[in-house]
Protein backbone atom coordinates (compact mmCIF):
# COMPACT_ATOMS: atom_id res chain seq x y z
CA UNK A 1 0.00 0.00 0.00
CA UNK A 2 1.29 3.45 -0.88
CA UNK A 3 1.90 6.09 1.77
CA UNK A 4 -1.17 8.23 2.52
CA UNK A 5 -1.15 11.68 0.98
CA UNK A 6 -0.13 14.58 3.18
CA UNK A 7 -3.29 16.73 3.50
CA UNK A 8 -1.18 19.91 3.43
CA UNK A 9 0.24 18.95 0.03
CA UNK A 10 -3.26 18.09 -1.20
CA UNK A 11 -4.57 21.46 -0.09
CA UNK A 12 -1.68 23.20 -1.83
CA UNK A 13 -2.59 21.44 -5.08
CA UNK A 14 -6.23 22.45 -4.77
CA UNK A 15 -5.36 26.06 -4.03
CA UNK A 16 -3.57 26.30 -7.36
CA UNK A 17 -6.79 25.46 -9.26
CA UNK A 18 -8.92 28.49 -10.24
CA UNK A 19 -12.27 26.89 -9.42
CA UNK A 20 -14.37 30.02 -9.88
CA UNK A 21 -18.03 29.15 -10.45
CA UNK A 22 -20.59 30.98 -12.55
CA UNK A 23 -22.10 31.06 -16.01
CA UNK A 24 -19.49 30.06 -18.54
CA UNK A 25 -17.04 28.88 -15.87
CA UNK A 26 -14.18 26.72 -17.09
CA UNK A 27 -14.94 23.12 -16.03
CA UNK A 28 -11.30 21.99 -16.32
CA UNK A 29 -10.19 23.11 -12.81
CA UNK A 30 -13.15 21.31 -11.26
CA UNK A 31 -12.37 18.13 -13.17
CA UNK A 32 -8.75 18.32 -12.03
CA UNK A 33 -9.83 18.93 -8.44
CA UNK A 34 -11.93 15.76 -8.51
CA UNK A 35 -8.96 13.84 -9.95
CA UNK A 36 -6.72 15.09 -7.15
CA UNK A 37 -9.23 13.98 -4.50
CA UNK A 38 -9.57 10.50 -6.03
CA UNK A 39 -5.82 10.11 -6.19
CA UNK A 40 -5.14 11.43 -2.67
CA UNK A 41 -8.03 9.73 -0.87
CA UNK A 42 -8.57 6.35 -2.56
CA UNK A 43 -10.06 4.57 0.46
CA UNK A 44 -12.85 7.10 0.82
CA UNK A 45 -13.74 6.86 -2.85
CA UNK A 46 -13.63 3.05 -2.81
CA UNK A 47 -15.58 2.60 0.44
CA UNK A 48 -19.07 3.27 -0.83
CA UNK A 49 -20.90 5.24 -3.49
CA UNK A 50 -19.65 8.24 -5.41
CA UNK A 51 -22.43 10.24 -7.06
CA UNK A 52 -21.76 13.13 -9.42
CA UNK A 53 -23.87 16.20 -8.65
CA UNK A 54 -24.17 18.87 -11.35
CA UNK A 55 -22.58 21.15 -12.23
CA UNK A 56 -19.29 19.73 -10.83
CA UNK A 57 -20.06 18.56 -7.29
CA UNK A 58 -20.07 15.15 -5.67
CA UNK A 59 -21.83 13.11 -3.00
CA UNK A 60 -19.83 10.32 -1.35
CA UNK A 61 -21.52 7.79 0.92
CA UNK A 62 -19.23 6.23 3.50
CA UNK A 63 -21.15 3.22 4.86
CA UNK A 64 -21.37 2.42 8.55
CA UNK A 65 -19.63 -0.49 10.21
CA UNK A 66 -22.12 -3.33 9.76
CA UNK A 67 -21.43 -4.52 13.32
CA UNK A 68 -22.19 -1.13 14.85
CA UNK A 69 -25.42 -0.97 16.89
CA UNK A 70 -26.03 2.40 15.20
CA UNK A 71 -25.50 1.09 11.65
CA UNK A 72 -29.15 1.69 10.82
CA UNK A 73 -29.31 5.12 12.44
CA UNK A 74 -29.95 8.32 10.54
CA UNK A 75 -26.75 9.38 8.74
CA UNK A 76 -24.62 12.47 9.17
CA UNK A 77 -23.88 14.83 6.27
CA UNK A 78 -20.55 16.69 6.25
CA UNK A 79 -20.35 19.51 3.71
CA UNK A 80 -17.82 21.77 2.01
CA UNK A 81 -17.52 23.45 -1.37
CA UNK A 82 -14.93 23.41 -4.14
CA UNK A 83 -15.55 26.80 -5.72
CA UNK A 84 -13.95 30.09 -4.71
CA UNK A 85 -14.51 33.76 -5.37
CA UNK A 86 -12.14 35.54 -7.81
CA UNK A 87 -8.77 36.52 -6.39
CA UNK A 88 -9.28 40.25 -6.98
CA UNK A 89 -6.30 42.59 -7.15
CA UNK A 90 -3.31 40.22 -7.04
CA UNK A 91 -0.94 43.08 -6.20
CA UNK A 92 -2.50 43.36 -2.73
CA UNK A 93 -1.65 39.77 -1.79
CA UNK A 94 1.48 39.14 0.28
CA UNK A 95 1.92 35.80 -1.53
CA UNK A 96 0.40 34.69 -4.87
CA UNK A 97 -3.30 33.89 -4.37
CA UNK A 98 -3.11 30.77 -6.55
CA UNK A 99 0.33 29.68 -5.39
CA UNK A 100 -0.58 27.52 -2.42
CA UNK A 101 2.68 28.54 -0.76
CA UNK A 102 3.56 27.53 2.79
CA UNK A 103 5.55 30.34 4.42
CA UNK A 104 6.57 30.28 8.09
CA UNK A 105 3.98 27.65 8.93
CA UNK A 106 1.09 29.35 7.11
CA UNK A 107 -0.68 28.21 3.92
CA UNK A 108 -1.56 31.15 1.66
CA UNK A 109 -4.12 31.26 -1.11
CA UNK A 110 -7.67 31.81 -2.23
CA UNK A 111 -9.78 29.07 -0.68
CA UNK A 112 -7.71 28.20 2.38
CA UNK A 113 -10.58 29.31 4.63
CA UNK A 114 -13.42 29.40 2.12
CA UNK A 115 -13.63 26.52 1.61
CA UNK A 116 -10.96 24.16 0.28
CA UNK A 117 -9.28 23.90 3.67
CA UNK A 118 -12.47 22.52 5.17
CA UNK A 119 -13.04 20.22 2.20
CA UNK A 120 -9.62 18.60 2.56
CA UNK A 121 -9.95 18.41 6.35
CA UNK A 122 -13.26 16.54 6.08
CA UNK A 123 -12.12 13.95 3.56
CA UNK A 124 -8.68 13.54 5.18
CA UNK A 125 -10.36 12.68 8.48
CA UNK A 126 -12.54 10.06 6.78
CA UNK A 127 -9.52 8.64 4.98
CA UNK A 128 -7.59 8.32 8.25
CA UNK A 129 -10.51 6.47 9.85
CA UNK A 130 -10.63 3.99 6.97
CA UNK A 131 -6.84 3.66 6.93
CA UNK A 132 -7.06 2.52 10.55
CA UNK A 133 -9.31 -0.32 9.41
CA UNK A 134 -12.42 1.25 10.86
CA UNK A 135 -15.75 2.53 9.54
CA UNK A 136 -18.07 5.13 11.04
CA UNK A 137 -20.71 3.98 13.51
CA UNK A 138 -23.42 5.28 11.16
CA UNK A 139 -23.46 6.24 7.50
CA UNK A 140 -21.63 9.45 6.67
CA UNK A 141 -22.37 11.38 3.49
CA UNK A 142 -19.84 13.85 2.15
CA UNK A 143 -21.46 16.63 0.12
CA UNK A 144 -19.00 18.77 -1.81
CA UNK A 145 -20.66 21.51 -3.84
CA UNK A 146 -19.27 23.41 -6.79
CA UNK A 147 -21.30 26.63 -7.03
CA UNK A 148 -21.86 27.85 -3.48
CA UNK A 149 -20.25 31.24 -4.08
CA UNK A 150 -22.75 32.10 -6.82
CA UNK A 151 -25.72 30.69 -4.88
CA UNK A 152 -26.11 28.02 -7.52
CA UNK A 153 -28.17 24.86 -7.81
CA UNK A 154 -25.62 22.21 -6.81
CA UNK A 155 -26.76 21.91 -3.20
CA UNK A 156 -30.39 21.64 -4.32
CA UNK A 157 -29.39 18.78 -6.60
CA UNK A 158 -27.63 17.02 -3.72
CA UNK A 159 -30.71 17.38 -1.53
CA UNK A 160 -32.84 15.89 -4.30
CA UNK A 161 -30.59 12.83 -4.45
CA UNK A 162 -30.95 12.27 -0.71
CA UNK A 163 -34.70 12.90 -0.82
CA UNK A 164 -35.14 10.32 -3.55
CA UNK A 165 -33.43 7.79 -1.29
CA UNK A 166 -35.62 8.68 1.66
CA UNK A 167 -32.64 9.90 3.69
CA UNK A 168 -33.38 12.03 6.74
CA UNK A 169 -30.02 13.04 8.26
CA UNK A 170 -29.51 13.18 12.00
CA UNK A 171 -27.54 16.37 11.46
CA UNK A 172 -25.82 18.31 8.68
CA UNK A 173 -22.57 20.21 9.21
CA UNK A 174 -21.32 22.84 6.77
CA UNK A 175 -18.91 25.78 6.80
CA UNK A 176 -19.73 28.76 8.97
CA UNK A 177 -18.39 29.59 12.40
CA UNK A 178 -14.83 28.98 13.54
CA UNK A 179 -12.61 29.03 16.60
CA UNK A 180 -12.66 32.80 16.52
CA UNK A 181 -10.23 35.03 18.42
CA UNK A 182 -11.20 38.59 19.33
CA UNK A 183 -14.82 37.94 18.42
CA UNK A 184 -16.29 40.29 21.03
CA UNK A 185 -14.85 43.19 23.01
CA UNK A 186 -13.78 42.17 26.50
CA UNK A 187 -13.70 38.41 25.87
CA UNK A 188 -10.16 37.08 25.92
CA UNK A 189 -10.92 33.42 25.21
CA UNK A 190 -11.58 32.32 21.62
CA UNK A 191 -15.13 31.34 20.79
CA UNK A 192 -16.10 28.12 19.04
CA UNK A 193 -19.08 29.66 17.27
CA UNK A 194 -21.46 27.09 15.81
CA UNK A 195 -24.04 28.49 13.43
CA UNK A 196 -27.59 27.32 14.18
CA UNK A 197 -29.23 29.49 11.54
CA UNK A 198 -28.26 31.98 8.88
CA UNK A 199 -29.63 35.31 7.84
CA UNK A 200 -31.63 35.67 4.68
CA UNK A 201 -30.16 37.19 1.54
CA UNK A 202 -31.94 39.90 -0.44
CA UNK A 203 -30.57 41.60 -3.55
CA UNK A 204 -32.23 44.89 -4.50
CA UNK A 205 -31.61 47.48 -7.18
CA UNK A 206 -32.35 51.16 -6.72
CA UNK A 207 -32.88 53.05 -9.97
CA UNK A 208 -33.50 56.69 -10.81
CA UNK A 209 -34.05 58.01 -14.33
CA UNK A 210 -33.94 61.46 -15.92
CA UNK A 211 -33.29 63.42 -19.11
CA UNK A 212 -29.51 63.43 -18.80
CA UNK A 213 -27.58 65.45 -21.33
CA UNK A 214 -24.40 67.47 -21.56
CA UNK A 215 -22.49 67.74 -18.28
CA UNK A 216 -22.07 71.49 -18.80
CA UNK A 217 -25.81 71.96 -18.09
CA UNK A 218 -26.48 69.86 -14.97
CA UNK A 219 -30.06 69.80 -13.75
CA UNK A 220 -30.88 69.90 -10.06
CA UNK A 221 -32.23 66.69 -8.54
CA UNK A 222 -31.02 64.43 -11.34
CA UNK A 223 -30.74 60.62 -11.13
CA UNK A 224 -27.31 60.66 -9.46
CA UNK A 225 -28.47 63.10 -6.76
CA UNK A 226 -31.60 61.04 -6.05
CA UNK A 227 -29.64 57.80 -5.74
CA UNK A 228 -27.09 59.52 -3.49
CA UNK A 229 -29.90 60.86 -1.29
CA UNK A 230 -31.51 57.42 -1.13
CA UNK A 231 -28.25 55.80 -0.03
CA UNK A 232 -27.75 58.48 2.61
CA UNK A 233 -31.27 57.94 3.96
CA UNK A 234 -30.65 54.18 4.21
CA UNK A 235 -27.49 54.78 6.21
CA UNK A 236 -29.23 57.26 8.51
CA UNK A 237 -32.20 54.97 9.07
CA UNK A 238 -30.83 51.45 9.66
CA UNK A 239 -33.08 48.52 10.43
CA UNK A 240 -34.12 48.31 14.09
CA UNK A 241 -31.99 46.15 16.37
CA UNK A 242 -33.39 43.08 18.08
CA UNK A 243 -32.03 39.75 19.31
CA UNK A 244 -33.08 36.30 18.16
CA UNK A 245 -33.43 33.48 20.73
CA UNK A 246 -30.19 31.94 19.39
CA UNK A 247 -28.30 35.19 19.96
CA UNK A 248 -29.72 35.48 23.48
CA UNK A 249 -28.56 31.93 24.20
CA UNK A 250 -25.12 32.75 22.84
CA UNK A 251 -24.75 35.62 25.28
CA UNK A 252 -26.16 33.60 28.15
CA UNK A 253 -23.28 31.18 27.63
CA UNK A 254 -20.79 34.01 27.23
CA UNK A 255 -21.82 35.84 30.39
CA UNK A 256 -19.31 34.13 32.75
CA UNK A 257 -16.45 35.11 30.41
CA UNK A 258 -17.33 38.79 30.05
CA UNK A 259 -15.79 41.64 32.05
CA UNK A 260 -17.69 42.07 35.32
CA UNK A 261 -19.31 45.42 34.39
CA UNK A 262 -20.97 43.81 31.35
CA UNK A 263 -22.20 40.65 33.02
CA UNK A 264 -25.39 42.13 34.54
CA UNK A 265 -26.49 43.44 31.13
CA UNK A 266 -25.99 40.06 29.49
CA UNK A 267 -27.43 38.04 32.35
CA UNK A 268 -30.62 40.12 32.15
CA UNK A 269 -30.72 40.11 28.35
CA UNK A 270 -33.82 37.93 28.19
CA UNK A 271 -35.68 40.56 30.27
CA UNK A 272 -34.19 43.62 28.55
CA UNK A 273 -32.96 42.45 25.13
CA UNK A 274 -33.15 45.91 23.56
CA UNK A 275 -30.32 47.19 25.78
CA UNK A 276 -27.98 44.40 24.71
CA UNK A 277 -29.02 44.89 21.08
CA UNK A 278 -28.02 48.57 21.30
CA UNK A 279 -24.69 47.65 22.86
CA UNK A 280 -23.98 45.24 19.99
CA UNK A 281 -24.75 47.91 17.43
CA UNK A 282 -22.32 50.24 19.17
CA UNK A 283 -19.58 47.58 19.41
CA UNK A 284 -18.75 47.56 15.69
CA UNK A 285 -19.90 46.04 12.40
CA UNK A 286 -19.32 42.36 13.30
CA UNK A 287 -21.33 42.42 16.58
CA UNK A 288 -23.89 44.79 15.04
CA UNK A 289 -24.65 42.27 12.30
CA UNK A 290 -25.90 39.89 15.00
CA UNK A 291 -28.54 42.38 16.06
CA UNK A 292 -30.29 43.53 12.90
CA UNK A 293 -30.84 43.32 9.17
CA UNK A 294 -27.90 44.93 7.39
CA UNK A 295 -27.80 46.88 4.13
CA UNK A 296 -24.66 47.15 2.01
CA UNK A 297 -24.38 49.24 -1.16
CA UNK A 298 -22.32 46.99 -3.41
CA UNK A 299 -22.60 48.31 -6.99
CA UNK A 300 -23.09 51.71 -8.59
CA UNK A 301 -23.60 52.44 -12.30
CA UNK A 302 -24.32 55.71 -14.07
CA UNK A 303 -23.05 57.67 -17.01
CA UNK A 304 -20.83 55.98 -19.60
CA UNK A 305 -18.68 59.15 -19.94
CA UNK A 306 -17.26 61.81 -17.65
CA UNK A 307 -18.88 64.65 -19.61
CA UNK A 308 -22.36 63.12 -19.85
CA UNK A 309 -25.04 63.54 -17.19
CA UNK A 310 -26.62 60.10 -16.76
CA UNK A 311 -30.11 59.26 -17.93
CA UNK A 312 -30.24 56.45 -15.41
CA UNK A 313 -28.33 55.66 -12.21
CA UNK A 314 -28.50 52.34 -10.41
CA UNK A 315 -27.29 51.15 -7.01
CA UNK A 316 -27.15 47.49 -6.01
CA UNK A 317 -28.00 46.61 -2.42
CA UNK A 318 -27.14 43.42 -0.58
CA UNK A 319 -29.28 42.88 2.52
CA UNK A 320 -28.71 40.18 5.12
CA UNK A 321 -32.13 39.70 6.66
CA UNK A 322 -32.27 38.97 10.38
CA UNK A 323 -33.85 35.79 11.72
CA UNK A 324 -37.47 36.59 12.59
CA UNK A 325 -37.89 38.99 9.66
CA UNK A 326 -38.86 38.41 6.02
CA UNK A 327 -37.47 39.56 2.70
CA UNK A 328 -40.88 41.03 1.78
CA UNK A 329 -40.98 43.21 4.89
CA UNK A 330 -37.35 44.24 4.35
CA UNK A 331 -38.09 45.29 0.77
CA UNK A 332 -41.06 47.38 1.86
CA UNK A 333 -38.98 49.11 4.51
CA UNK A 334 -36.33 50.01 1.92
CA UNK A 335 -39.05 51.42 -0.36
CA UNK A 336 -40.39 53.54 2.48
CA UNK A 337 -36.94 54.87 3.44
CA UNK A 338 -35.69 55.76 -0.06
CA UNK A 339 -38.94 57.49 -1.03
CA UNK A 340 -41.10 57.61 -4.12
CA UNK A 341 -38.54 59.22 -6.45
CA UNK A 342 -36.40 56.06 -6.54
CA UNK A 343 -37.61 52.68 -7.82
CA UNK A 344 -36.80 49.50 -5.91
CA UNK A 345 -36.48 46.20 -7.83
CA UNK A 346 -36.05 42.75 -6.29
CA UNK A 347 -33.38 40.69 -8.04
CA UNK A 348 -33.12 37.74 -5.65
CA UNK A 349 -34.56 36.78 -2.28
CA UNK A 350 -33.80 33.96 0.15
CA UNK A 351 -35.52 33.86 3.53
CA UNK A 352 -33.59 33.37 6.79
CA UNK A 353 -33.03 29.72 7.65
CA UNK A 354 -34.94 27.91 10.41
CA UNK A 355 -33.10 27.77 13.72
CA UNK A 356 -31.65 24.37 14.56
CA UNK A 357 -32.01 23.08 18.13
CA UNK A 358 -29.37 23.98 20.69
CA UNK A 359 -30.52 21.87 23.65
CA UNK A 360 -30.07 18.72 21.60
CA UNK A 361 -27.73 15.69 21.46
CA UNK A 362 -26.39 16.71 18.04
CA UNK A 363 -25.40 20.21 19.17
CA UNK A 364 -24.00 18.71 22.39
CA UNK A 365 -21.80 16.38 20.32
CA UNK A 366 -20.39 19.32 18.35
CA UNK A 367 -19.86 21.23 21.58
CA UNK A 368 -18.03 18.28 23.17
CA UNK A 369 -15.83 17.89 20.09
CA UNK A 370 -14.88 21.57 20.26
CA UNK A 371 -13.96 21.13 23.93
CA UNK A 372 -11.88 18.03 23.18
CA UNK A 373 -9.76 19.57 20.42
CA UNK A 374 -9.89 23.26 21.36
CA UNK A 375 -10.08 23.29 25.18
CA UNK A 376 -9.22 26.99 25.22
CA UNK A 377 -12.44 27.86 23.34
CA UNK A 378 -15.95 28.54 24.59
CA UNK A 379 -18.50 26.79 22.34
CA UNK A 380 -21.57 28.95 21.64
CA UNK A 381 -24.42 29.02 19.12
CA UNK A 382 -24.82 31.97 16.79
CA UNK A 383 -26.67 33.21 13.72
CA UNK A 384 -24.48 33.32 10.62
CA UNK A 385 -24.30 36.57 8.68
CA UNK A 386 -23.49 34.86 5.38
CA UNK A 387 -25.38 32.31 3.29
CA UNK A 388 -24.18 28.73 2.78
CA UNK A 389 -25.25 25.72 0.77
CA UNK A 390 -26.55 24.16 3.99
CA UNK A 391 -29.68 26.33 3.90
CA UNK A 392 -31.08 23.95 1.28
CA UNK A 393 -30.63 20.96 3.60
CA UNK A 394 -33.21 22.33 6.04
CA UNK A 395 -35.77 20.73 3.69
CA UNK A 396 -34.67 17.26 4.85
CA UNK A 397 -33.09 17.90 8.25
CA UNK A 398 -34.03 19.85 11.38
CA UNK A 399 -30.44 19.95 12.63
CA UNK A 400 -28.30 21.99 10.25
CA UNK A 401 -25.15 23.43 11.82
CA UNK A 402 -22.33 25.58 10.45
CA UNK A 403 -18.80 25.34 11.83
CA UNK A 404 -15.29 25.32 10.38
CA UNK A 405 -12.92 23.76 12.96
CA UNK A 406 -10.04 26.18 12.38
CA UNK A 407 -8.57 28.85 14.62
CA UNK A 408 -9.08 32.22 12.93
CA UNK A 409 -7.90 35.63 14.01
CA UNK A 410 -9.95 38.71 13.21
CA UNK A 411 -7.48 39.49 10.39
CA UNK A 412 -8.03 36.05 8.89
CA UNK A 413 -11.79 36.45 9.03
CA UNK A 414 -11.48 39.80 7.27
CA UNK A 415 -9.41 38.11 4.52
CA UNK A 416 -12.31 35.84 3.48
CA UNK A 417 -13.51 37.15 0.09
CA UNK A 418 -10.68 39.68 0.32
CA UNK A 419 -6.90 39.49 -0.05
CA UNK A 420 -4.30 37.54 1.98
CA UNK A 421 -6.57 34.58 2.78
CA UNK A 422 -4.48 32.14 4.79
CA UNK A 423 -4.54 29.29 7.32
CA UNK A 424 -1.92 28.09 9.78
CA UNK A 425 -0.61 24.60 9.02
CA UNK A 426 -0.98 23.49 12.63
CA UNK A 427 -4.51 24.95 12.72
CA UNK A 428 -5.34 23.03 9.55
CA UNK A 429 -4.09 19.78 11.08
CA UNK A 430 -6.11 20.47 14.23
CA UNK A 431 -9.15 20.87 11.99
CA UNK A 432 -8.55 17.40 10.58
CA UNK A 433 -8.19 16.11 14.14
CA UNK A 434 -11.51 17.75 15.03
CA UNK A 435 -13.32 15.91 12.23
CA UNK A 436 -11.64 12.65 13.16
CA UNK A 437 -12.73 13.11 16.78
CA UNK A 438 -16.27 13.78 15.58
CA UNK A 439 -16.25 10.62 13.44
CA UNK A 440 -14.93 8.57 16.36
CA UNK A 441 -17.78 9.88 18.54
CA UNK A 442 -20.72 9.04 16.29
CA UNK A 443 -21.45 5.73 18.04
CA UNK A 444 -23.74 5.37 21.01
CA UNK A 445 -26.05 8.21 20.01
CA UNK A 446 -29.09 5.99 19.48
CA UNK A 447 -30.71 4.71 16.31
CA UNK A 448 -33.49 7.30 16.42
CA UNK A 449 -31.26 10.28 17.14
CA UNK A 450 -32.53 12.11 14.09
CA UNK A 451 -36.24 11.59 14.71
Amino acid sequence: MSEPADPVHVLQRLLRLPTVAGDGADPAPFVELADVLREAFPLTHAAGEVIDVPPHGVLIRVPADSDSPDAGADPVVLMAHMDVVPVGDESRWTHPPLGGHVVDGVIWGRGTLDDKGQLVAVIAAVESLLADGRSPARDVWLSFGSDEEVMGTGALAAVEVLQERGIHPWFVLDEGGAVAADAFPGITRPLGVVGVSEKGVLSLRLTAAGRGGHASRPAKGGPAARIAAAITRLERHPFPAHLSPATLEMFRRLAPHLPRPLRPVVERADRAPSLLARLLVAAGPEPAALARTTVAVTTLTGSPAINVSPTSVEAGLNLRVAVGETTTAATERVRHVVGRHVEVHVDDAHEPSPTSPIEDPAFALLEQTVAAVFPEAVAVPYVMYAATDSRHFTAICERVYRFAPFRMSSEQREAIHSYDERLGVSDFRDGIRWYRTLLDSLGGQGTQAGR
